[in-house]
């Protein structure tokens, strides 16, 4: 029986004699527009060009090793495999111009898992399994695609951010760069017995605002900075003949030199600290400051954490609030990513918040009542954009439940106070009162227990809903009363509950479906006309976040983070490293549409929303938001079979 899809002189002629139109098809998809032109050209001149009829088997599992790529270039091609790890599932997908496969079975010279089916009348490129190996050979764009799939196209669209904000803001490193990368000048230190004066001399002729003291063996036992002088000097004047080992801050804060930019400037911001210590084998080799990280022209994200953790009053902190949509550019310009992204915010926000208890607990007076702060949802994951409600509630310690009431009520108005203030801060009221002013929020220890053994105990609807908000939970402000502990229980309990967990992934599973316009989007080939939208968080974030709470609560996994989540998932092998890869970088994608939706808002003077218009999407973007959902499914699928749902 012939080959329907072996070369011949009337393809091959067809597709020659279309080289400018195929060239220029080319160099509009990613990896191939970021090929060389001589690859693209080979590539055309191995190549030809078949029509497959709608219905059409293009490929399918065989008992012989793959004999050919296929390039759509016009029309749909329906995938439908067999899951290996869940008999139960079958995969199915769309693909759509610009799309290839089955690239996997080729380089692992076995037959393809999947059926390949016209959806439509489609013409493909097809290519030799050889000449496409020769080609992969010697393009490493075309290579690194085959190899690292959705990752290489998501670094592909990071890049793309950067660059436009580079452009704009004019970065010169990035924040993935090592700390060992950034040191420019051998460290200056002292050793703790030297007096005060004697220092400072040392720092004018440097021209350095820091000195590390150090140990014999040159580790760095404190820090003190000309911040810390004003403080010791207005403290009492002859402090200058003092000892500096008398008047440094202890164990100044570190770093290894492989550590990035990154992990520096959100270290420095958690702590409003603008000095750090790069310490490798226990030897101080150099100091990194805020300025070291970002020049002064720009909003610098330890400069605005300060600002905020001192703002003198509400209206204050909403003035410097305002710089966090222009910081969110910046750190794009400087190579961070989605998630990076989200946990600054996340930073700020924590900042924004304790500063406006301080500053409430001034304005009411101090009520004498410890208590903790905690907050639920995407504030507890470090997953905030620039669009957040509050999901908050309160932690005492009583010895009654008379006592427990009484604390309470005294609590309860410092709780509005917040709640309102931190709205006026652009966090805004949360329309399900998940917040402190609730009563039902503001709960003693034990009331706090009691609560979640309900919800154990009970999963019916409302407490499976309240459980995919309260089990993100995180302490933000106060002095540990009991959570720490009571937080490490709480995983405990939940993990041996079998049949709590089984209810919790049912719940994670009954989002409602995307709407049919963008079903039919997903559908059509790129570039139809079709106005859909689609609600980034409900039908793409949150079942995301859902479905790794599950996996990550089975695990006792304490972090709340959907990507850190994924990570430990992976090392405790509950999932396999391919899936948490893949599963974070289409969440990774998912967050970086919404923060780059929020800034062409914020641009236009736009109400911030979730809600994306998908014709709006570039060739490559609507790619990676199909590959994304589909990832979803993959995950859900996972679940179902987990929990034989």
């Amino acid at each position: 029986m012939s080959d329907p899809n072996a070369p011949s002189p009337t393809a091959q002629a067809a597709l020659q004699q279309n080289s400018p139109a195929i060239l220029h098809f080319l160099q509009q998809y990613p990896p191939f527009n970021q090929m060389e032109m001589r690859h693209l050209l080979n590539l055309i001149e191995q190549g030809w060009l078949r029509f497959y009829a709608k219905g059409t088997t293009i490929t399918e599992a065989n008992n012989e090793a793959e004999q050919y790529w296929f390039l759509i270039r016009q029309g749909l091609v329906r995938g439908e495999r067999p899951n290996t790890r869940y008999p139960d599932n079958i995969e199915r997908f769309l693909l759509t111009v610009g799309d290839s496969f089955p690239i996997a079975a080729i380089l692992s010279q076995r037959s393809t898992r999947t059926t390949y089916t016209a959806q439509e009348d489609c013409f493909c490129l097809v290519l030799n399994s050889a000449d496409f190996v020769k080609l992969l050979r010697i393009s490493e764009p075309l290579r690194s695609y085959a190899i690292r799939g959705f990752s290489s196209l998501l670094s592909e669209l990071q890049q793309q951010a950067q660059e436009r904000a580079s452009a704009h803001l004019g970065a010169d490193y990035s924040m993935h760069d090592e700390l060992g990368s950034l040191i420019v000048h051998q460290p200056v230190s002292c050793y703790a017995e030297q007096p005060l004066q004697e220092v400072l001399q040392v720092m004018q002729q440097h021209q350095i605002g820091s000195m590390v003291i150090v140990d014999p063996n040159q580790f760095p036992l404190g820090i003190f900075t000309l911040r810390d002088l004003r403080r010791v000097l207005a403290l009492k004047a002859d402090n200058l003949f003092v000892p500096i080992g008398d008047l440094m801050v202890t164990k100044p804060l570190t770093l290894a030199p492989t550590s990035t930019a990154f992990d520096a400037a959100l270290l420095m911001a958690q702590h409003h600290i603008g000095h750090l210590c790069v310490v490798e084998d226990r030897k101080l080799i150099g100091v990194i400051s805020e300025r070291d990280l970002f020049s002064l022209q720009r909003v610098d994200l330890v400069h605005l954490a300060r600002s905020l953790r001192q703002a003198p009053s509400i209206r204050a902190l909403q003035q410097i609030r305002a710089d966090i949509p222009r910081l969110v550019d910046s750190m794009l310009a400087h190579g961070a990513d989605s998630n990076q992204l989200t946990q600054v915010i996340t930073q700020l926000n924590d900042h924004t918040t304790s500063r406006v208890i301080e500053l409430t607990l001034r304005q009411h007076g101090n009520p004498d009542i410890p208590f903790n702060w905690l907050v639920f949802g995407s504030e507890a994951r470090g997953e905030q954009a620039l669009i957040t409600d509050q999901d908050n509630g309160i932690l005492f310690v009583a010895q009654s439940p008379e006592q427990a009431e009484s604390q309470r009520q005294a609590l309860l108005p410092i709780a509005q106070t917040i709640n309102q203030a931190l709205d006026q801060c652009g966090l805004t009221l949360c329309k399900g009162n998940i917040m402190a002013e609730n009563p039902k929020l503001c709960l003693s220890l034990s009331e706090w227990q009691n609560r979640f053994d309900e919800i154990l105990s009970r999963p019916d609807p409302k407490h499976l809903l309240q459980a995919s908000v309260f089990f993100d939970i995180r302490r933000v402000w106060g002095p540990d009363l009991g959570f720490e502990d009571f937080h490490q229980n709480l995983l405990t309990k939940t993990k041996q509950d079998a049949r709590f967990l089984r209810r919790l992934a049912k719940t994670a599973l009954n989002y409602p479906s995307a709407p049919s316009q963008l079903r039919r989007w997903i559908a059509r080939t790129v570039g139809a006309t079709t106005d859909a939208h689609l609600e980034l968080k409900r039908h793409g974030l949150s079942p995301f976040v859902d479905a790794a709470r599950v996996l990550a609560l089975s695990a006792n996994i304490s972090e709340a983070s959907t990507v850190l989540r994924l990570k430990k998932l992976a090392k405790k092998g509950i999932i396999t490293p391919k899936d948490a890869e893949v599963w974070s970088d289409a969440y990774r994608y998912l967050q970086l549409l919404r923060l780059q939706l929020h800034q062409r808002q914020e641009l236009h003077n736009q109400p911030l929303t979730n809600t994306l218009a998908l014709d709006d999407l570039n060739q490559l973007h609507s790619r990676m938001l199909r590959e994304a959902l589909r990832q979803l499914r993959y995950l859900q699928a996972f679940l179902t079979y987990r929990y034989r749902l």
